[in-house]
C-alpha cells in the first residue's frame, strides 16, 4: 500500500458552531463545548482510508506544557465507538477521498485553546500533521458537566445573551441601566484566556493552573481576582470612588465590557480606569459567560460592608445628623456581584447551584483581593465554615445596623432604627426586561423561626428591632419623583403612638451622596426645636430641597440622603430614619426608522431633552449593541444644547444578526453624566 497523504481538510467551524451554540463567535476559528461530539473533515490524495491498513490517531495538547497525567494532553486512536471517559475520534462517514471524523471530548476536560495533530500511518511509515488549533468550553447542556443547568430559557439567558439591564439606584427607587456583555465579539474569547493565562498562578505554576482549568469553582475565584487590579496581578480594572474620574473613564460611562476588555489588551494588561461594582460584576458575568458557565450580576440594597467580621455595623451620627466618620463598617446604597452556576464536588451535598463571586476588591481572601465561589445555599443556612468566604458575603445581606447618636458632651446615645441591610436583591428576569426578585434564595423571611434559627447557627443575635407599636415612630416620605434640575420636597412624617404628649427637637438634614455612602455637603437643613406631638397624633414636616443646592454637588450616581434626628425632651431618647432619594435623569428617546432586517440599513433617531436651567456643553453620545452596530459608535455634538432644548442625532447602522437585540446609549456633557437608554429591536432574517 502507498502511504496515506492528507492533503486538506476541514475543522467544519460553521457547523459545528452551530450545533455547540458557538456560532455567534464567527465562523473563522472553531469553537466548541465539552463532552459534545463535533465533526471535521479530512480529504486525501491518490488513495482514500483503508480501515485495517491504514492506523489514524489524534494529539490534543492545551496550554505551555502539556501531560497526559494533568490532563492537558491527550492521545487517542480513531476507533469504531466512543470512548466514555477520555477523548475519542469515530468514523461517521466515508466518500472516496474524504472521510469524516466526530471527535469528542470528556466532560471534564480542561477548558482553553487546543492544538489538534493528525498522526497516520501505514505498515511502519508514519506522519503527523497540526491540522488546526480549537476552543473548547465548559457545556452547561450536557448533564455530566459540572455546570450543567436544566432549563433551556435559563440556558439561553445565562449563557448565550449578550445583554442585559443591571439594577442600581436606591431601595426605595430601583434602576435599571442596559449593559453589552458580548461574550461572542470578536477577540473576546482569545482576551479571556489571555486573562488566565495573566493570572499569578498561572505565572507560579502554568502546569498546575492549565490542569485546574476543568473546574469552574477555581475559574471562578481566578476571574474574581483578576477583574480587578489591588494585588498588582495586572487585572482589567482599577476601582475608584471619590467622584475625580478625569484620567479615566468615569465608571457610569461605561455601557459594555467590551470595550474594557478591548482596552485592557490593547495597552498591555494596564488595568482600565475606571470601574465601580457593577463594572466589576458585569466585566466577571462576560468572562464566565464567554467560558461557558451559566452567570448572571445581582445588585444588593443596603449593602453591609462588615470590616471586622462581628455583623454589626456600627454608624455615628453627631445631633445634626452628619456622619461621624469613625467607622470602616459602611452600608452601600447598592452593591453587585455576579453568580455563576455550578455544582460543588468539593463541599458536602446541598451546595451545588449558584455561587456568589464577588469581584470589586474590599476584603482579602486566602491573600488576594476575591470574594468566592460562596453557595447562595450556605449563605442562607448561616454555614460559615464553608468555601470560600461566606460570612463576608453573609454579612453583606444580614448585618444589624446601629445608629449612635453622639452628643454634645461626646456621650453617645443608641437609636431605634429598623432591619434595613439586604433588601430587594434583585437580578433581570429570564427572557424578560423585568426584574427578578432573589432575596429568598439569600435569606428566611425576617422574623421568621428559621431566620432565627440561623443566627444562631452562625452564633449571632439578631437584635430584631420590631418596631415597637407603641412610641414614638419616624419616616421619611417623598411627595413626587424628584427629577435633575427641579426642586424638590421631603417630610419627616412623625407618629406618636402613646397616650401622652410628647415634646420634641426634629432636625432633617439633605446631602448629595455616593453610592458607597459617603456623603457631600449639605443641600437642605431644617431644624424645630419645639415639636409637640398632641396623643396618637401624627404630624408631617415639609423640606424643600433646592436645585441651585444640591445641583453643584450632586455625584455621578445622582443620590440625595436625607437623615431626620428625632429627640425627646423627656427620655432623652433618639429616633434615626435614613432614605436615599434618587435624582431622576431625564429619558433618552431612541426611535427606530426603517424595516429591522440582517443587512440592510437602519436608522436610530437619539435625543434627550436639558433639564437643567443652564446650558450643557461637550455633549457625547455613545452608542453600541452586539450584532447592531459594528463596535461603539461615537457622536460627539458641535454646539451646546441650551436648558429645555432637544440634543438629538441620527445613526445610520447595518444589523449583522438576527432575533432580539438592544440598541443601548450613553449621554455624557459637563453636568449632566452618564445617562442611559436602550431599545429592543427585533431584527428579522434576510429573504432567502
Amino acid at each position: 500500500f502507498a502511504d496515506l497523504v492528507l492533503e486538506t481538510w476541514d475543522l467544519q467551524c460553521e457547523r459545528n458552531g452551530r450545533e455547540h451554540r458557538t456560532a455567534e463567535m464567527g465562523c473563522q476559528q472553531l469553537v466548541v463545548r465539552r463532552g459534545q461530539p463535533f465533526t471535521i473533515t479530512l480529504h486525501f490524495s491518490g488513495r482514500g482510508y483503508e480501515e485495517g491498513v491504514d492506523k489514524l490517531a489524534f494529539n490534543v495538547e492545551t496550554g505551555p506544557c502539556p501531560i497526559e497525567t494533568s490532563g492537558t494532553r491527550s492521545h487517542f486512536a480513531v476507533t469504531d465507538f466512543p470512548e466514555e471517559s477520555g477523548w475519542s475520534a469515530v468514523v461517521q462517514q466515508q466518500d472516496g477521498g474524504s472521510l469524516s471524523i466526530s471527535l469528542c471530548s470528556p466532560t471534564s476536560a480542561r477548558v482553553g485553546r487546543y492544538r489538534l495533530t493528525l498522526e497516520t500511518s501505514t505498515g511502519y511509515q508514519g506522519t503527523s500533521c497540526h491540522i488546526g488549533d480549537f476552543f473548547l468550553l465548559f457545556n452547561a447542556w450536557h448533564p455530566e458537566d459540572t455546570v450543567f443547568l436544566r432549563d433551556e430559557d435559563e440556558r439561553r439567558e445565562y449563557v448565550l445573551s449578550q445583554q442585559g439591564l443591571i439594577y442600581q439606584g436606591a431601595r426605595d427607587y430601583i434602576t435599571s441601566t442596559p449593559w453589552n456583555f458580548g461574550q461572542f465579539e470578536d477577540d473576546i474569547l482569545s482576551i479571556c484566556l489571555k486573562l488566565l493565562d495573566t493570572n499569578p498562578k498561572f505565572l507560579r505554576d502554568q502546569n498546575q493552573d492549565c490542569s485546574c482549568r476543568n473546574d469552574p469553582v477555581y475559574i471562578g475565584r481566578v476571574v474574581s481576582a483578576m477583574v480587578n487590579c489591588n494585588d498588582e496581578d495586572r487585572g482589567v480594572l482599577a476601582g475608584r470612588w471619590d467622584n475625580h474620574y478625569e484620567d479615566g473613564m468615569s465608571p457610569m460611562a461605561w455601557i459594555g465590557s467590551v470595550d474594557i476588555l478591548k482596552r485592557w489588551k490593547k495597552f498591555g494588561c494596564q488595568p482600565v480606569k475606571y470601574g465601580q461594582c457593577w463594572v466589576f460584576a458585569a466585566v466577571a458575568c462576560t468572562v464566565m459567560r464567554c467560558l461557558g458557565i451559566p452567570s448572571r450580576v445581582v445588585t444588593n440594597y443596603n449593602s453591609a460592608h462588615d470590616t471586622n467580621g462581628n455583623l454589626v455595623i456600627d454608624r455615628y451620627l453627631s445631633e445634626t445628623g452628619e456622619e461621624d466618620r469613625r467607622s470602616r463598617d459602611m452600608i452601600w446604597n447598592f452593591h453587585c456581584w455576579v453568580e455563576s452556576w455550578m455544582a460543588r464536588p468539593d463541599l458536602a451535598p446541598g451546595y451545588d447551584g449558584w455561587q456568589a463571586l464577588d469581584p470589586t476588591p474590599q476584603e482579602k481572601s486566602e491573600g488576594v483581593f476575591c470574594c468566592g465561589p460562596a453557595p447562595v445555599r450556605a449563605i442562607k443556612e448561616g454555614d460559615l465554615q464553608l468555601k470560600y468566604d461566606i460570612p463576608f458575603v453573609f454579612a453583606e445581606v444580614n448585618a444589624d445596623v446601629v445608629y449612635w447618636v453622639v452628643q454634645r458632651d461626646g456621650s453617645q446615645k443608641k437609636s431605634t432604627h429598623s432591619s434595613v441591610v439586604g433588601k430587594n436583591i434583585s437580578t433581570k428576569s429570564v427572557g424578560r426586561d423585568s426584574r427578578e426578585d432573589i432575596t429568598h434564595t439569600y435569606k428566611y423571611p425576617e422574623g421568621s423561626e428559621k431566620e432565627r434559627e440561623v443566627f444562631a447557627k452562625a452564633e449571632r443575635e439578631k437584635s430584631s428591632l420590631r418596631e415597637e407599636d407603641e412610641g414614638l415612630h419616624l419616616k421619611i416620605k417623598l411627595s413626587e419623583g424628584a427629577n435633575n434640575g427641579c426642586d424638590f420636597s421631603v417630610f419627616a412624617v412623625v407618629n406618636n403612638n402613646t397616650d401622652t404628649e410628647r415634646v420634641c427637637r426634629l432636625m432633617l438634614c439633605a446631602r448629595t451622596a455616593s453610592y458607597n455612602g459617603t456623603v457631600g455637603p449639605q443641600c437642605g437643613m431644617k431644624d424645630l426645636l419645639n415639636v409637640t406631638l398632641a396623643p396618637w397624633a401624627e404630624k408631617s414636616v415639609p423640606l424643600r430641597v433646592l436645585y441651585e443646592k444640591y445641583g453643584e454637588n450632586l455625584t455621578q450616581d445622582n443620590l440625595i440622603k436625607v437623615v431626620a434626628l428625632l429627640t425627646e425632651y423627656q427620655t432623652g431618647d433618639v429616633v434615626v430614619a435614613i432614605r436615599d432619594v434618587y435624582i431622576q435623569n431625564p429619558e433618552i428617546k431612541i426611535r427606530i426608522l426603517g424595516e429591522p432586517m440582517q443587512k440592510r440599513k437602519l436608522v436610530a433617531e437619539i435625543s434627550l431633552v436639558n433639564p437643567l436651567a443652564a446650558p450643557l456643553n461637550n455633549c457625547v453620545f455613545v452608542v453600541e449593541g452586539t450584532g447592531l452596530t459594528d463596535g461603539q459608535q461615537i457622536k460627539e455634538l458641535e454646539e451646546p444644547v441650551e436648558p429645555q432644548a432637544e440634543a438629538k442625532f441620527r445613526l445610520d447602522f447595518v444589523p449583522r444578526q438576527t432575533g432580539l437585540r438592544k440598541l443601548m446609549v450613553d449621554f455624557e456633557s459637563d453636568k449632566l453624566t452618564g445617562v442611559k437608554g436602550y431599545r429592543n429591536v427585533i431584527i428579522a432574517p434576510q429573504p432567502k
